[in-house]
C-alpha cells in the first residue's frame, strides 16, 4: 500500500510572472483553495498518510497555509461566518489526517533533484509523486488510481494523457505496447522529443507511483545541460531495471503553471459548485452571444 507521497513545490512559476514574483505558483488560488492544496487533498483521499512538499527559498507561504490557525477559526465563528470558517478548518483536518513535513530544494536543480531530496523522509516503499502545479479533477483521486495499479504489478507507474502532436515537445512521452486492463508496457521514455520524433502520443500527466529503486538511479545521474537532473532520465534508465508501467489518467488534468490552464481550471472548479454554477453560466452566455451572437447552443 501507497502510504507516502512527495509534491514537489520548488518552481519559479516564470511563465506566470509577474503574478508569481512574490507569490509561489502553487499557492495562487482556484476560486478559494490554493492549487497546493487541492493536491494534497488528494493525495490524502487516496489513503495516503505521510507528505512530504519539497520547497524553494523565501517559500514560507507553503508552509503557514498548512499550519492550523485555532485562533482565526474562532473570530470567524464569533461574526457567524460558519462557511469561511469550514473552509479553513479544512486545513486542520488535513493535518489531522496526514503528517505533512517540508523539504527545501535551494536551487531550481530538476524535478529529480527534488525528489531526491525527500529520499530520507518517505521510507522503504512504494511512493507516489504528484507535481504541486498540476491538479486532476475526476471520479476519484488520480493518484489512489496509479496506487491500485502499482500494488498489482509491482514496480513503478506513470500517469499519462493523450496530447496533441504539437505539444508533445513540452512533455516527456512513453512509448511502449499495450497490456491488460488498458495500461502500457513502456519501452521508452524520451524527454521534450523533438517535433515528428516522439514515440507515441502518451504525454506523461504529472502523477507518479515509484519504487525506491529510482533513488538509486537519481542518484548516479549526472546532471543534463541545463544543469537540471531529469525524473524522466532515471525513469527511462529504470526501464531495463525493474519495468515501468503507464497508466491512461481517468479525470481531467491542468497544469496551473500554464496561463490558459489556469483559467481553465478556474472556470471549470468554479462551475462545479452550486453556488456559482448559474451565475456563471449567464455571465458565460453573455461573453458568446457578444462574439458570436444570439444563436449559442445552451451550456450543458
Amino acid at each position: 500500500m501507497v502510504e507516502s507521497a512527495i509534491i514537489p513545490a520548488a518552481g519559479l512559476g516564470t511563465r506566470l510572472l509577474p503574478a508569481t514574483r512574490a507569490v509561489p505558483k502553487v499557492m495562487l488560488p482556484l476560486v478559494d483553495t490554493p492549487v497546493i492544496q487541492i493536491v494534497v487533498e488528494e493525495a490524502v483521499a487516496a489513503g495516503i498518510t505521510d507528505i512530504v512538499i519539497v520547497t524553494g527559498p523565501g517559500q514560507e507561504a507553503i508552509k503557514e497555509h498548512f499550519r492550523p490557525d485555532p485562533d482565526l477559526e474562532r473570530r470567524l465563528e464569533a461574526r457567524g461566518d460558519i462557511e469561511i470558517r469550514d473552509r479553513l478548518r479544512r486545513l486542520t483536518e488535513l493535518a489531522d489526517l496526514a503528517d505533512i513535513r517540508f523539504v527545501t530544494q535551494p536551487e531550481p536543480r530538476g524535478l529529480g533533484e527534488a525528489v531526491l531530496r525527500a529520499r530520507s523522509a518517505v521510507g522503504s516503499g512504494p511512493f507516489a509523486v504528484l507535481l504541486g502545479d498540476t491538479v486532476v479533477t475526476g471520479p476519484g483521486p488520480a493518484i489512489g488510481q496509479l496506487a491500485a495499479v502499482q500494488e498489482r504489478i509491482g514496480h513503478s507507474v506513470v500517469a499519462v494523457e493523450e496530447a496533441a502532436e504539437e505539444v508533445l515537445e513540452r512533455y516527456g512521452v512513453v512509448g511502449g505496447t499495450p497490456a491488460e486492463d488498458g495500461l502500457i508496457a513502456v519501452s521508452e521514455i524520451v524527454e521534450k522529443p523533438p517535433p515528428g520524433r516522439a514515440p507515441s502520443r502518451w504525454a506523461i500527466a504529472g502523477r507518479y507511483v515509484l519504487t525506491p529503486t529510482v533513488f538509486d538511479t537519481l542518484a548516479d545521474l549526472e546532471p543534463g545541460r541545463d544543469g537540471e537532473i531529469g525524473l524522466t532520465d532515471a525513469l527511462a534508465a529504470l526501464i531495463g531495471v525493474e519495468g515501468i508501467t503507464a497508466c491512461p489518467l481517468t479525470g481531467r488534468r491542468y497544469d496551473t503553471g500554464s496561463k490558459i490552464d489556469y483559467v481553465r481550471a478556474t472556470l471549470d472548479l468554479a462551475l462545479a459548485r452550486a453556488g456559482y454554477r448559474d451565475r456563471l453560466h449567464r455571465h458565460l452566455r453573455g461573453i458568446l452571444e457578444r462574439w458570436t451572437g444570439p444563436d449559442v447552443p445552451p451550456c450543458s
